[in-house]
């Protein structure tokens, strides 16, 4: 079955583009979403305008599923496996052996974070625990904050949220190494340190982080939680089968213009792309995808932008 246009992720920048396509009303548009990523897990996104009270990731989702269904972009429930370039075409197969074929094709696949599978963690992202110091440091602001994190990564996360807080402590769950500069550095700004592993969040009502225990019993307060394990795996595997370049991090590098990759007519948005993690970001570049893709298959553009 061949389309126009191929998305693969139905996160933010993937739903953003489809609408933006389906806007066109020339266009046929195919979704492939897996139903999981960054934006199923937040409960409460905070920095978008409209929303000053703040919307989860789901109802997101949802909302924007709906206006692209609306505007005729079809949707397939599944994981995109596999991704390969067959003369003008893209093939791209999902689980279960289906393959779908379009012109071009955006792949919005994001990325997901590793953290430790605690109970009563996950009903706190976006509520009282953290990922983004830029979209979510200000949640944080003078109040008593654990950090839940691994090595220098969670180190660093620290030394950055002390801008916000001097209440903060680091937990080094895996017990990793710390440079001996950022351990300086987190005694100079009066940030507590522990090397043990975390056993329990301690919740209030659910999704109202109130601090960890310790494996040894002990237990440390705190109103807010930051995560920072590093090393969160980029879904960057069906770039790589079509040779789009990656970043030593696997992120892609896209051009700032048109968000085309190295490979003609591969597009790149959201979390996947070398950017700062926000939602506000990936809908932009959502948008921004779907403009010159709009552009190249109108044939506007017979060259695009691109690495």
């Amino acid at each position: 079955m061949n389309y126009d246009c191929i998305i693969v992720g139905g996160g933010i920048a993937g739903l953003q583009a489809a609408i933006q396509l389906g806007r066109y009303s020339s266009h046929r548009v195919l979704v492939i979403d897996s139903g999981y990523g960054r934006s199923t897990l937040c409960h409460q996104y905070h920095n978008i305008l409209g929303f000053p009270d703040g919307i989860s990731g789901e109802e997101l989702r949802r909302l924007g599923r709906s206006e692209a269904t609306k505007l005729g972009t079809e949707f397939v429930e599944g994981k995109a496996v596999k991704a390969a370039k067959r003369d003008e075409l893209f093939d791209i197969q999902v689980e279960g052996g289906s393959v779908y074929s379009s012109k071009t094709l955006l792949l919005a696949t994001g990325l997901t974070d590793r953290f430790p599978k605690l109970d009563g963690l996950q009903a706190c992202l976006g509520n009282s625990v953290y990922v983004c110091p830029d979209c979510d440091g200000y949640e944080v602001q003078d109040r008593s904050t654990v950090v839940m994190g691994a090595g220098k990564a969670g180190a660093s996360m620290a030394l950055t949220l002390s801008a916000r807080t001097d209440q903060l402590v680091y937990v080094n769950h895996e017990r990793s190494e710390v440079p001996d500069e950022l351990i300086l550095k987190l005694r100079e700004k009066g940030i507590g340190y522990k090397e043990a592993a975390i056993s329990e969040i301690i919740t209030g009502e659910p999704g109202c982080f109130e601090g960890v225990r310790l494996a040894d019993g002990q237990v440390v307060r705190a109103e807010r939680g930051f995560l920072a394990f590093g090393s969160n795996h980029v879904h960057s595997e069906l770039a790589e089968q079509l040779g789009v370049h990656l970043l030593h991090n696997k992120h892609i590098e896209t051009h700032p213009r048109s968000k085309m990759t190295n490979v003609e007519n591969v597009w790149v948005a959201g979390d996947l792309g070398a950017h700062a993690e926000q939602a506000t970001v990936a809908m932009g570049e959502g948008a921004m995808s779907a403009i010159w893709i709009h552009k190249v298959l109108t044939g506007m553009k017979t060259k695009v932008p691109q690495l």
